[in-house]
């Protein structure tokens, strides 16, 4: 019997793991975490979300009653990844509506000798695996960053419902531009 329940406390404290994303709790979470050459701090009403992909180098997601915005770190090092502009328009396309459409815009500044081009659409996001089915999602939002360095560029991704995602600019932009190195 005390085999048999402690094999039962094992099962239950890995699907606790499972279902919290790695994590036993949210004080476990990282607070701080690295991609690329740069080390990010996590926005406390944020949660750390475990990669789903080796392409994702972190994850962060905001959940709350209307809906969920996932927050993707992506670092493919040195020379790879694509440009900034090729990804920028990876991103409006991504959106059902033609760009014209999406309110998208764009803006490029310089924070501690580092480009940063901010990227940010509004439409019927199309959520999906890259060449797998999509599922379009109205009045989502996208606000994405791209951080230019020697060492592979950081591509950073929110998308969401357009309310919480726009709700969420001031944190996003201070996250990326008080980043250290």
């Amino acid at each position: 019997m005390k085999i048999q329940t402690g094999f039962h406390l094992f099962v239950l404290a890995h699907m606790i793991l499972k279902l919290t994303g790695g994590c036993a709790n949210a004080a476990d979470a990282p607070a701080e975490f690295k991609v690329g050459e740069f080390i990010f701090k996590r926005p406390a009403k944020w949660e750390w979300v475990e990669p789903t992909s080796p392409m994702r180098k972190a994850e962060l997601k905001i959940a709350d009653a209307k809906g969920k915005s996932e927050i993707i770190f992506f670092n493919f090092g040195g020379g790879q990844g694509g440009g900034t502009q090729a990804n920028v328009e990876r991103w409006l396309g991504q959106f059902q509506e033609p760009r014209d459409q999406l309110k998208a815009k764009t803006e490029s500044i310089t924070v501690n000798g580092r480009k940063i081009t901010y990227v940010q659409a509004q439409g019927t996001y199309m959520s999906g695996a890259p060449g797998g089915p999509k599922s379009p999602l109205k009045d989502h939002g996208l606000l994405g960053a791209i951080i230019e360095s020697d060492q592979g560029n950081v591509f950073v991704r929110m998308t969401g419902p357009f309310d919480m995602v726009t709700a969420s600019r001031d944190e996003f932009k201070q996250m990326i531009e008080h980043k250290s190195k």
